[in-house]
């Protein structure tokens, strides 16, 4: 039978998020300013309304329950949504606010600096930790273990990165769409040829992995087209690809969203930009919607909101200040 809420001594839970803090009755006391008796018996309580240990002790200390470790996230969760509802009786902003980010390289760099700042302008004691996106950061996001994902998702029918291809107790927002170009070195020699697919094909190229796939929606364009790219080199990022075809002393090219010029002119200034050379129809399916990504439980969470509006601010118009 589901227990009532009303039953529970919501006070045991701040008990709970602080034992899988300190994995220490003791210490757990201490920070509460009780005796560990107290906390043990609270302990007890838990364990009865959760119908688990919570805490068992091993050989290396104690050790929470992969219940306990569950609800780590959802805890924190609520207790900064409470210390938020609280503060709504006044001025005070809640302390000890955290941000979980997974967001592209090098979209993250463009930005950041002002998102940052607005962050700890809000919130001046907060915690931010940015994860690179990578293959796990959906699993991440169901987790709890990020609050908000920003990276580009894929057009292209058959991409496996395509946004209706998304959970669906995940939330999604297009900030702004992008086409992706070709980078190359302002001394390449394919700059003194026409610049045309057969052009584009017979240069070696450099390639990223996108969450575990070393192919992507271009691939599939080329393919259509009876084409193929020669790959000599796969790299992690956008921006160590970036990186790559910006030394001397190679032929090699790269594409990435056109986004990234905004970056290069940062730091790569020695990169030239040029279109993929397709019509119009296969340029539709390359385009990259560049996304904020979401739990739905965290629809109504004033902090994931806050952050949400902040990013949109400063990212939905990025292609205006390239």
């Amino acid at each position: 039978m589901k227990k009532s809420l009303a039953r529970l001594d919501l006070n045991l839970l701040i008990t709970l998020q602080l034992l899988l803090q300190e994995l220490s009755v003791s210490k757990a006391a201490k920070k509460l300013n009780v005796t560990p008796s107290t906390v043990s018996k609270s302990l007890s309580k838990l364990r009865e309304w959760f119908d688990d240990p919570l805490f068992v002790k091993t050989p290396h200390g104690f050790s929470p329950t992969s219940l306990a470790i569950s609800m780590e996230q959802e805890l924190a969760d609520w207790l900064q949504l409470s210390s938020q509802l609280l503060a709504k009786r006044g001025d005070e902003i809640p302390n000890g606010i955290r941000f979980n980010l997974a967001m592209e390289s090098p979209l993250l760099l463009t930005m950041f600096n002002q998102l940052s700042q607005q962050i700890y302008h809000k919130y001046p004691d907060a915690k931010v930790k940015v994860h690179n996106w990578d293959y796990d950061s959906i699993e991440a996001i169901i987790r709890g273990e990020v609050d908000i994902g920003f990276t580009g998702r894929e057009s292209h029918p058959r991409s496996k990165e395509s946004i209706e291809l998304l959970p669906y107790f995940i939330n999604y927002e297009v900030l702004f769409t992008d086409l992706p170009v070709v980078y190359l070195h302002k001394d390449h020699p394919a700059l003194q040829e026409d610049w045309n697919i057969s052009t584009f094909v017979k240069y070696p190229q450099i390639n990223i992995t996108r969450e575990k796939c070393d192919t992507w929606a271009l691939d599939e364009v080329l393919i259509e087209m009876g084409l193929k790219r020669n790959i000599e080199l796969t790299m992690a990022t956008f921006e160590q690809s970036l990186f790559m075809t910006a030394q001397p002393g190679h032929e090699m090219i790269t594409t990435a969203p056109q986004y990234c010029q905004y970056y290069c002119q940062k730091v790569h200034p020695d990169l030239v930009c040029l279109p993929i050379p397709v019509d119009s129809a296969l340029q539709a399916k390359l385009m990259i919607p560049f996304t904020l990504i979401w739990h739905k439980r965290n629809n109504q969470n004033p902090k994931i909101s806050w952050l949400r509006n902040a990013i949109k601010s400063l990212y939905s118009d990025l292609n205006n200040r390239q």
